[in-house]
């Protein structure tokens, strides 16, 4: 019995993916605009110290359209596509941490994560803001949807995260 209602609850969550894939590419996906000040990682912890909030983030390269098909094929010669799977392509070469200071009053923008604790009302809003004590309850709250495997582009100002955007993968 276990095993078939973990069946089904992996059937849901495949459909719902792709469901909300569907209908965040239909419904006007933009790319975030790139900017001096930006840089793209993965978040790998939050935590406060000495009453400082802070992250750990992996920076990346994140390439979409037309450059991540450069990317690709540069770095896969041989992988037998004309592309960059879906659009996007992402180059970690070095994993090393770095901790940054998050600014108390940063703005943060999600995309997708559980707002009801139901699989079923997992979907995509574009840019919904969020206050960064709902961030911090988002990512750590990973039963239905694990954010961490998004990545998030930051602005910093003053070596402070002052902006965070999670990067809607498809």
């Amino acid at each position: 019995m276990k095993k078939r209602a973990i069946g089904i609850a992996l059937t849901i969550l495949g459909l719902t993916t792709l469901v909300s894939t569907v209908s965040a590419l239909d419904n006007g996906y933009a790319p975030v605009k790139q900017t001096p000040d930006m840089i793209t990682v993965y978040i790998h912890g939050i935590e406060n110290q000495d009453g400082r909030e802070t992250l750990q983030a992996d920076p990346i390269q994140w390439f979409e359209g037309k450059a991540a098909d450069e990317e690709f094929l540069k770095d896969e010669p041989d992988s037998g596509l004309d592309g960059a799977p879906d659009g996007y392509y992402i180059v970690n070469d070095d994993q090393k941490l770095e901790t940054l200071e998050i600014d108390p009053h940063a703005a943060v923008y999600m995309q997708i994560y559980d707002r009801t604790g139901s699989l079923v009302n997992v979907t995509t809003e574009w840019n919904q803001s969020v206050s960064l004590e709902k961030f911090k309850a988002i990512y750590r709250n990973n039963a239905i949807v694990d954010v961490s495997e998004y990545p998030y582009h930051l602005t910093l100002k003053d070596g402070k995260v002052v902006r965070i955007v999670q990067q809607f993968v498809p």
